[in-house]
């Protein structure tokens, strides 16, 4: 297959030291029902087999494109060099640890095709143990709205799950460096200045959550520059006042709450909904005995039966495919 020829999507995925994950990242890729895609692979100087164990698949399908950092580059720039040679309409992320669903890159295709508007859209996904276990389940705003209001306190995406527009990078840059390890927030910043936001109420990935990983391991100077970051945007995004306490106390909270709490208590927050307990209990299926008596805290499946027509999830609400 030429591989000159202009894909769809151009999936990106860096990998350090992966091998014990990196096969099943790969083939929930090559497996997806959406096929019209490129699928760049990026070691980044691995000590390992993670080179070897991308390029089995590569002599097995000619979609794989495979790059070697001479050096380790971190991510903001192994992406960078991912970009740099992509063929795609679109950008996809995805982490070499994590597994996508099926239905995937079709899903958000569709979603971007149809909303011209928006530059860059994430989705839902499964917070999983090592073992890929459902753990929890993280929802994101859904409409630019909704987004931009909450960006101040959370990311508006997860970064391995979302798609964006290969000429947004023509015109706003690619990622920042000089942000690790929150260089992915900076890029959303500057996104929103010319284009929409949006997000799909779906499933998109399971999302790894091991011992070692990039967001955990360094968690005060993401911090550090989370804050660095709302400050440099908060005058162009209208910071509010709730805001500005809110990211004072968050740069108190680094020296004074240990980082480990602060994941747990995040995490708590993030993916357990207390609003799924109160509308489980109200609808009668939360009971001692029943027969189906989910985790409401985390069975987003659960809600899309029982409130197919109005969901309300981490402050949005959801109709249809509404992006505005």
């Amino acid at each position: 297959m030429d591989k000159n020829l202009v894909r769809k999507i151009s999936v990106l995925m860096p990998a350090f030291n992966a091998q014990k994950y990196i096969s099943e990242a790969i083939g929930s890729i090559l497996n997806q029902t959406f096929k019209d895609f490129e699928f760049i692979i990026i070691d980044d100087c691995s000590t390992d087999k993670t080179r070897e164990i991308a390029e089995d698949y590569a002599k097995k399908d000619s979609r794989i494109v495979i790059l070697k950092n001479e050096k380790n580059l971190k991510l903001a720039e192994t992406l960078n060099r991912g970009i740099e040679i992509s063929k795609g309409k679109y950008i996809v992320r995805m982490d070499a640890d994590d597994w996508s669903c099926p239905d995937r890159l079709y899903k958000q295709f569709i979603f971007m095709e149809n909303n011209p508007e928006i530059g860059i859209s994430g989705g839902s996904m499964n917070i999983c143990d090592e073992n890929l276990n459902t753990r929890s389940i993280r929802k994101y705003n859904l409409i630019d709205r909704e987004i931009r209001k909450d960006i101040f306190k959370h990311s508006p995406f997860c970064h391995p799950s979302i798609i964006i527009k290969k000429d947004v990078f023509d015109r706003i840059g690619t990622y920042d460096a000089d942000y690790n390890p929150a260089e992915d927030y900076e890029l959303y910043f500057r996104i929103g200045e010319f284009y929409k936001f949006g997000n799909l109420d779906d499933i998109l990935l399971n999302y790894r959550v091991v011992e070692k990983s990039m967001t955990t391991g360094s968690t005060r100077k993401m911090e550090l520059k989370t804050i660095e970051i709302r400050n440099k945007y908060s005058k162009k995004y209208s910071m509010s006042f709730f805001d500005k306490i809110f990211n004072f106390l968050h740069w108190t909270s680094i020296y004074l709450v240990p980082p480990k709490f602060k994941i747990k208590l995040f995490n708590i927050l993030r993916n357990k909904d207390p609003l799924y307990k109160i509308i489980g209990i109200w609808h009668g299926v939360h009971r001692k005995g029943s027969v189906h008596e989910p985790n409401i805290f985390s069975d987003g499946v659960f809600l899309n039966k029982h409130f197919p027509n109005r969901i309300i999830i981490s402050n949005s609400l959801y109709a249809g495919g509404q992006t505005t």
